[in-house]
């Protein structure tokens, strides 16, 4: 028992320092005042100087954003009602909605990214902010109803019949019964969808325009020129964020949890 538990320990361990050594030595090398990777010289915030006065990199990081917070937002909205509709849809009719839901999730994103860059070519619909934003929609809602669903079978359906007992609306019942019970389901949909459009590359590389680019994009194209100490210091500043993301993620979901 104790050896195995030694052993867990061990593959955690492991597991934990191949996720997160990459990411701490990218953060590390920020500070180097050498200007490459080849060696830590001396300690230096001219990397983090140079990255406020980018203001192009700037943009795209707000851009980057907000199109993640608007598609985790529209997508939110519409898995959360798709889930409620494949919930109490009848037995048939349910599998074959889950298929196809989880069709979307497991499909690469490279075929998702060029059918999207086809079907937008070809109705003549110009491709930057707006065709990112429907492609990253798209993607996210899948994810949102994997996560709203389960509360959903969670639910006790008393609850709702009590409610139309006591003379609630249909819109009532959904509003003051069924939407709070879904809350930490649909908060948790609503930050997965965020986490995965802020993470996009492939998808976000076929539907994006010339006028409009992402992080990930633009990072990928300086990459090919080589790499810059300043991408090193955005990393460190959204591994700040993401931490704070997390923390405020849970806060919430804590919150959830003692209102009940």
């Amino acid at each position: 028992m104790r050896q195995g538990f030694k052993l867990d320990k061990l593959y955690l361990t492991f597991v934990f320092a191949l996720l997160y050594l990459p990411i701490f030595y990218l953060v590390f090398y920020a500070f180097n005042k050498n200007g490459n990777m080849n060696g830590f010289t001396g300690f230096t915030l001219a990397y983090f100087r140079e990255l406020v006065t980018d203001h192009r990199l700037i943009l795209i990081v707000v851009q980057t954003f907000l199109l993640a917070f608007l598609s985790a937002l529209i997508a939110t909205v519409i898995g959360t009602f798709g889930a409620i509709y494949i919930h109490q849809a009848k037995k048939g009719r349910q599998q074959t909605l889950l298929s196809l839901n989880n069709v979307l999730l497991v499909s690469p994103d490279v075929m998702i990214g060029a059918s999207f860059l086809i079907l937008l070519t070809a109705i003549g619909f110009k491709l930057g902010f707006a065709s990112v934003l429907l492609a990253h929609v798209a993607f996210s809602i899948p994810i949102v109803v994997l996560m709203v669903l389960p509360r959903l079978q969670e639910m006790n359906q008393d609850m709702i019949h009590a409610a139309y007992d006591l003379g609630a609306t249909q819109r009532q019942t959904m509003l003051e019964v069924i939407l709070p019970f879904l809350t930490p389901g649909v908060i948790a949909g609503f930050f997965m969808a965020f986490t995965y459009s802020l993470d996009d590359f492939a998808v976000t590389f076929f539907v994006t325009g010339n006028g409009f680019s992402t992080l990930s994009v633009e990072i990928y194209s300086r990459a090919r020129q080589g790499i810059s100490l300043e991408i090193n210091a955005l990393s460190a500043l959204v591994l700040i964020l993401s931490i704070l993301l997390v923390i405020g993620y849970y806060m919430i979901m804590r919150s959830s949890d003692e209102a009940k």
